[in-house]
């Protein structure tokens, strides 16, 4: 299992707690594999990027009108997080039922 996140989210600190044996990937210093990342936006589709975040409020309107997947690739951080990768499945955000998909309460 691998969790793509921020080491600075409150919310990917929970989960790896709960979720001690995942590999834990900063978006930030290493980014999102390209597969990674195109499968996830397959999956998740805009709800993928996160427009509360800091990053996304220091975006000019010309810049958050770009492509979704362009956005991510240029600023990981922008992504939803966290995002599991379990045996192939994607789960987005630390929400009672991805905590009940992987088992844990």
């Amino acid at each position: 299992m691998r969790l793509y996140g921020l080491k600075t989210c409150d919310t990917c600190r929970k989960a790896l707690k709960m979720l001690p044996d995942a590999e834990f990937s900063d978006v930030r210093n290493d980014g999102v594999p390209d597969i990674v990342l195109s499968q996830a936006f397959a999956e998740f589709g805009e709800a993928l990027l996160n427009t509360r975040s800091t990053t996304w409020r220091g975006l000019d309107e010309e810049q958050r009108a770009r492509a979704p997947m362009e956005l991510l690739k240029d600023h990981p951080t922008l992504m939803k997080r966290p995002l599991i990768e379990k045996d192939g499945v994607f789960l987005l955000g630390w929400t009672a039922e991805t905590r009940s998909k992987l088992g844990v309460s």
